[in-house]
């Protein structure tokens, strides 16, 4: 018996962390008590995108779309959807502009304006199961150009395509490969850089976990353009599920002899490793990851010689990202022409971005190159929390810079941002609004890059340290109006000297809150601004809640009767006032 239903659940971290895997087996488990295992079929797939909603339960063919699915929403799913073919209505997604409910997901603002690629796979198969992606023409781009191109046709489709990397430069990726098929030489390597340290990014954890044999093919494709046999993922520890389904589905494809000796019968051999870093974010640079890969301390070299001249072994090595590889096998499918009329006149194909922040919509968004920002936070994402007024989106992490309201109309690609002092990066997007301090903010992201600074150039090791120094002093209200000055030249001097682009972007989060939110250092500079909360006595009736989650007791004052913060004390958390219940209590 053909079977009638299938039922797909989010098997990604996030709703992992949820009981979405608890949620399986108890599906599982009840389908066959109810002898339906010939009618339903279970499946656990990587993410569907829209991670605020998660957990996520989709029920095909009907195109029901569940959310925020808890374990006891499953004995109810299964007797009123599976068994008696009722929706849930309680389950589905309540569209806050429509106010109403939406059954399925096509029908969901946040997915209407997306264009699928890179993540054309995730939330639609099970991951673990290569007879799911050969299903959806997995491995069949790979049997294409080992049977009907040469290597150089290969390189001149990507090169046609004009696909650029998805790591932050944005380089072009069949020049990239061109040079390194170029160099003379049988040994040669292709490496895959998972290692994603922007906070606030997931988007190449969420390809992995989701649909890791994309990778994998297109590891081999690269091989056989630029003559390598082997290829490397580089992918942080701290990624458990993302290395179980790589290291599963590397086991699977070598079962099928998709990896290994002679591919398709062609004589052409690759395989692929897996190497683990320790979450240094500088070795996200491809020269700090190759050093780490070879062991050695996760520190950059310069260049020339590139890797492609000169990298893993001191042999001809080729980086690429997640999602860079993760579009290629769409590419061999569809052509070069297809891809290249997606997008901008310089930016093509899409881009996956991690939309996270002060936005109704949190999750993995993948849109044309060129969709305006507007386009992303207020048509996918929903808007700002609360209705908050807009005041920035940080992009491209720590690297990058802020987007205000002047420029939502701007098209994103890469161009666009880079004059207006941001960066694509790897696709982070934070949302900002009104009561975001954006020297915090600034101070927030420095504090993570001259942490994660490698010490072996002195600009960045020092350089980031100073800047961080002055941003202390400024929100601590010890600062004075030339440190603003100090801080911009300072900036400036790292930027043009340091040695890696960890250095070299570590200033732009500062430089660009300088440039549009001036007012706000020089708020802290001239200490015209308040850092503390205060309570109004009015509105205060001594409920003790604030007092409770205050973490450094610094709020005061007995039951029934209005309480006071001691402004010297304050750290300015947030505490209280997320606790307050009668608006009691103000923002600094």
């Amino acid at each position: 018996m053909k079977e009638r239903i299938t039922v797909l659940v989010c098997g990604g971290t996030g709703c992992m962390a949820s009981d979405s895997n608890e949620m399986v087996i108890q599906l599982k488990q009840r389908i066959k008590e109810l002898k339906m295992e010939n009618e339903v079929t279970i499946i656990k797939t990587g993410c569907f995108g829209f991670c605020g909603q998660g957990p996520i339960i989709k029920i095909q063919p009907d195109n029901v779309f569940y959310v925020k699915v808890k374990l006891e929403d499953i004995e109810e799913i299964i007797t009123e959807h599976i068994v008696k073919g009722r929706v849930v209505e309680r389950l589905l997604f309540d569209d806050p502009k429509a106010n109403e409910k939406v059954k399925e997901h096509k029908n969901m603002d946040f997915y209407k304006k997306q264009m699928r690629i890179a993540l054309r796979n995730c939330g639609f198969i099970n991951p673990e199961d290569i007879s799911e992606y050969i299903a959806v023409r997995g491995y069949e781009a790979l049997a294409i150009v080992l049977s009907e191109n040469t290597s150089e046709e290969v390189i001149t489709i990507m090169k046609d395509s004009k696909l650029r990397g998805r790591g932050g430069g944005g380089f072009p990726t069949g020049l990239k490969w061109e040079l390194t098929a170029k160099q003379p030489g049988n040994e040669k390597y292709v490496i895959c850089n998972a290692d994603e340290g922007d906070p606030g990014a997931f988007m190449d954890r969420s390809i992995l976990e989701g649909d890791p044999h994309s990778i994998l093919e297109a590891m081999a494709i690269a091989g056989y353009a630029m003559g390598a046999n082997t290829g490397i993922v580089y992918i942080r520890a701290e990624y458990p599920l993302a290395i179980h389904r790589l290291e599963t589905a590397i086991k699977q494809a070598r079962e099928y002899n998709f990896l290994g000796k002679d591919l398709f019968g062609s004589g052409f051999d690759f395989d692929i490793d897996i190497r683990l870093g320790a979450g240094a974010f500088v070795c996200g640079e491809e020269t700090a990851l190759i050093a780490s890969i070879e062991g050695h301390r996760g520190e950059p070299t310069k260049k020339p010689p590139f890797p492609s001249e000169q990298g893993y072994k001191d042999k001809p090595t080729s980086v690429n990202n997640v999602e860079t590889f993760a579009n290629i096998p769409s590419i061999i499918l569809k052509g070069a022409e297809w891809f290249s009329s997606i997008g901008t006149e310089n930016s093509k194909g899409t881009k996956v971005f991690a939309l996270a922040g002060k936005i109704n919509n949190i999750g993995l968004v993948e849109v044309p190159m060129g969709t305006t920002l507007r386009e992303i936070v207020y048509d996918i994402g929903g808007g700002i929390i609360d209705g908050k007024e807009f005041k920035a989106v940080q992009t491209g992490g720590p690297s990058g810079g802020v987007i205000t309201k002047e420029h939502l109309d701007t098209p994103i690609d890469y161009e666009s941002l880079k004059a207006i002092g941001s960066m694509m990066g790897s696709g982070g997007m934070i949302v900002l609004d009104e009561d975001n301090d954006m020297v915090e903010i600034s101070k927030f992201y420095l504090d993570f890059t001259q942490d994660e600074s490698c010490g072996k150039c002195t600009p960045c090791r020092i350089g980031t340290k100073r800047m961080f120094e002055i941003l202390e002093r400024l929100t601590n209200l010890e600062g004075c109006p030339e440190d603003l000055d100090i801080l911009e030249d300072l900036a400036h001097n790292i930027k043009n000297s340091s040695l890696c682009g960890l250095g070299q972007s570590a200033p732009n989060p500062v430089l660009s809150t300088l440039h549009y939110f001036r007012e706000e250092y020089e708020a802290y500079a001239n200490r015209t601004i308040s850092k503390s909360y205060k309570i109004i006595e009015e509105k205060c009736i001594g409920c003790t809640k604030c007092s409770r989650v205050c973490p450094v007791e610094c709020i005061t004052g007995k039951v029934k009767v209005p309480h006071i913060i001691d402004e010297s004390a304050c750290i300015a958390c947030g505490a209280c006032f997320d606790a307050c219940r009668f608006d009691a209590i103000i923002k600094p």
